[in-house]
């Protein structure tokens, strides 16, 4: 099969906004695609390489050649040579990585090259999620929908599940199970403002601190623990404190669901990035220096039970999970919460509440403890809803403030895949009054973000920016602008970072609003962000 068919149903699906289209279209991709080809498609056809990591990256990008007249590379090839890269190690592994992308480049055509560029970057924004792959891979295999998530809950890989399919059908997907070991896709929250109206969804539910941990899958098999992170690595040999502490349990066969977090000694939790610093490194695994070795120790908190002593319980509903959990793992180990009914009881009137802990307002103060003790907000999770794989539905609905600041555009880069012709990722800048890292009433830059824009936010900041341009920046596809335009920036925190002057910078940074109405001048200062960071 050659690349570009693959380039070219990623160039369509991009151009398509009805979802069944774009299921028709990639379906009709991976009908092409032969059984050796077909889990590398599958995996390109979702965003991303089959490599999680190629040792390449936007730098390697940045003077493409003239791409190629005519279509040559194929699917095999490629898949190769991004293999060949991302095994290369020792002395000339990077010359070697660019020469084979360079080869690659050289033999692809237009749409090639920004199939690649999106692959490698990890930034092919196309407009196909998750749930449309995968509901192109039923269509492919003509398998029912369903039959395909729960296998790839289970399986934990997409491309995997459509191999299957294609082979056995259903039967043999069916045969996909909970194995000890093998992480399952873990279930996500969705949003909501408040309490009430996530509630409202919910119905009668828990409320449970929401961590700015790493989240955690751990897997105990007799002596055997294996610790599994959200995105499905295993860090087993950096968390000794989690396979201590889950060695310890009385249980023998277990799967939970949790979070490692760096917690100072009030309980207090420490910023994200030292938990996610503390866990990329592998000198906690130094049994000699002890758990600490790598100068700070990780809390194991706990809030699900998939599966206790030869029970699978992701079918069950949140009670009966709870239930099996509490039955499994002492207190301390267990994320706080507390029960309410919605539809019972009130702020005046707390009557009938027998099986519940409080009404709306003591789940409001319990909250409000949340984040005064400094963790992100709470987590609402309905007691009859099952353990949805790898889905962000209404069973578990998180609340947490939004934190914004109003930031100044001092760059725009221009988009691809859907997003070509349009100013899209945003360079954000704080102003820096007093001059302390440029002259006086200048800006300093925080980060970038292409998050929370719609079709028509990207329209109208692409006519507002251009005539703002002041050429084109370090990179051909960056425009520097002049810093007039305000937007208003929600974000999750702020993090160290040496990547920008004042060693700062937002973490999941989005667009709310563009604010014309504002000047420059009244733009948070760096000190105001600065702020936050010490807070946090």
């Amino acid at each position: 099969m050659l690349f570009a068919r693959v380039a070219a149903a990623s160039e369509a699906v991009a151009a398509t906004s009805g979802r069944r289209a774009k299921t028709d279209l990639l379906a009709g991709c991976l009908r092409e695609a032969d059984d050796g080809e077909l889990g590398v498609v599958v995996s390109w056809l979702s965003g991303k390489a089959r490599q999680r990591r190629t040792g390449l990256g936007w730098a390697s990008l940045r003077d493409l050649p003239p791409a190629a007249e005519r279509a040559t590379l194929t699917v095999t090839e490629v898949d190769a040579a991004l293999e060949q890269a991302s095994t290369a190690s020792g002395a000339g592994s990077q010359s070697a990585r660019h020469t084979l992308l360079a080869r690659l480049l050289t033999a692809a055509t237009a749409p090639e090259q920004r199939l690649l560029g999106g692959l490698i970057s990890g930034e092919l924004r196309q407009g196909a999620q998750a749930g449309v792959v995968l509901e192109a891979v039923a269509t492919a295999s003509g398998v029912p929908a369903d039959a395909v998530r729960r296998a790839v809950t289970l399986r934990g890989d997409l491309a995997a599940v459509a191999v299957a399919a294609r082979a056995g059908g259903t039967a043999e997907l069916a045969g996909f199970g909970l194995e000890l070991g093998r992480p399952l896709a873990p279930m996500l929250a969705g949003s909501a403002p408040d309490l009430a109206s996530a509630l409202s969804r919910t119905g009668p539910a828990a409320v449970e601190w929401k961590l700015d941990g790493v989240r955690i899958q751990v897997h105990r098999d007799g002596d055997d623990v294996a610790v599994f992170t959200r995105t499905l690595d295993e860090i087993t040999d950096r968390v000794p404190e989690v396979v201590e502490a889950v060695r310890a349990l009385p249980a023998r066969r277990l799967v939970l669901d949790g979070e490692a977090i760096a917690l100072r000694p009030g309980g207090r939790p420490e910023p994200f990035q030292v938990t996610s610093a503390r866990v990329a490194s592998r000198a906690g695994s130094s049994r000699a220096t002890g758990p600490g070795a790598a100068g700070v120790p990780l809390s194991t908190m706990l809030f699900d039970a998939l599966h206790v002593d030869g029970e699978d319980l992701f079918d069950a509903d949140g009670a009966r999970r709870r239930e099996a959990l509490e039955a499994a793992v002492p207190p301390g180990l267990l994320i706080p919460r507390r029960l309410v009914d919605p539809t019972h009881g009130s702020a005046d009137d707390p009557t009938d509440l027998a099986a519940h802990d409080g009404t709306l307002a003591e789940v409001t103060r319990f909250a409000a403890d949340a984040l005064a003790r400094g963790h992100e907000g709470v987590v609402v999770k309905s007691l009859a809803a099952s353990y949805a794989m790898g889905r962000r539905g209404t069973g578990w609905i998180k609340v947490k403030p939004r934190l914004t600041l109003d930031l100044v555009v001092l760059a725009a880069e221009w988009g691809h895949g859907r997003r070509t012709g349009y100013l899209s990722n945003l360079h954000l800048g704080a102003r820096d009054p007093d001059g302390e890292y440029g002259p006086p009433g200048g800006f300093v830059m925080l980060g970038k973000t292409f998050k929370g824009l719609t079709d028509a936010m990207l329209a109208w900041q692409t006519e507002r920016l251009q005539p703002l341009a002041t050429g084109t920046g370090t990179q051909r596809w960056q425009v520097d602008v002049r810093p007039e335009l305000v937007v208003e920036i929600a974000f999750d925190g702020v993090q160290t970072s040496p990547r920008y002057p004042a060693g700062m910078a937002l973490r999941f940074a989005r667009v709310v609003a563009h604010r014309p109405d504002k000047p420059a001048a009244d733009a948070d200062t760096v000190d105001a962000v600065r702020r936050l960071h010490i807070g946090g």
